[in-house]
């Protein structure tokens, strides 16, 4: 595994899978198209920039360029890095038929290339490290009744709520975005004031 510093943003959750498995690094994904019309995503996106930097990194294909285009223009260049995978025609795995314009995306490239990618890009890279301590994890989410208990889903979405964070995202997604945020104890503070204000 190599860690990044930067967040990495990607278009959707096949590209994340891929990543995953040889980045430890904090992945979010644009859901395609639908970053177009998501405040609270691109809200993310924004607050990760500023705060450790922000890695674009999208298909080669049109729709890809579009994406990236948009980030491009919705966030300033000096928090971006922008890696960019080759043409290579082909389909993933998964798929049945080739995407429209015949090229592999993200999930399809191999881990030298999209390791490349990254260099090229500029990102922060701490091969051989031990990875560093995570700020929030899934036990102090489960300790504040976030995460495995009842009502733990309503309380994620009142909390994601407050915080203008996307209403849809998943435990482990909401434990990457909090990490990005505030602090454990800030986020004690967040959840004790959630409760008093809810009862």
């Amino acid at each position: 595994m190599v860690k990044i510093k930067e967040v990495i943003v990607v278009e959707g959750r096949y590209d994340k899978n891929t990543l995953s498995q040889i980045l430890d690094a904090t992945i979010l994904e644009t859901k395609g198209f639908g970053i177009f019309k998501d405040k609270e995503r691109m809200r993310l996106l924004r607050q990760a920039a500023e705060k450790r930097g922000l890695i674009v990194l999208t298909d080669a294909d049109g729709a890809g360029l579009v994406i990236r285009n948009y980030i491009k223009g919705a966030i300033p260049g000096k928090y971006l890095k922008h890696a960019y995978i080759p043409d290579v025609l082909g389909k993933e795995k998964r798929k049945s038929a080739p995407g429209k314009e015949g090229k592999l995306g993200v999930e399809g490239m191999s881990r030298e290339i999209l390791l490349e990618a990254l260099r090229r890009a500029g990102a922060t890279m701490e091969e051989e490290t031990a990875p560093l301590p995570r700020g929030i994890s899934k036990q102090h989410m489960m300790d504040l009744g976030l995460s495995g208990g009842p009502n733990a889903a309503d309380r994620r979405r009142m909390l994601a709520e407050q915080l203008r964070l996307p209403k849809n995202l998943s435990a482990n997604a909401l434990v990457d975005a909090l990490n990005l945020i505030c602090t454990p104890e800030e986020l004690d503070t967040i959840v004790r004031a959630m409760e008093q204000n809810h009862g």
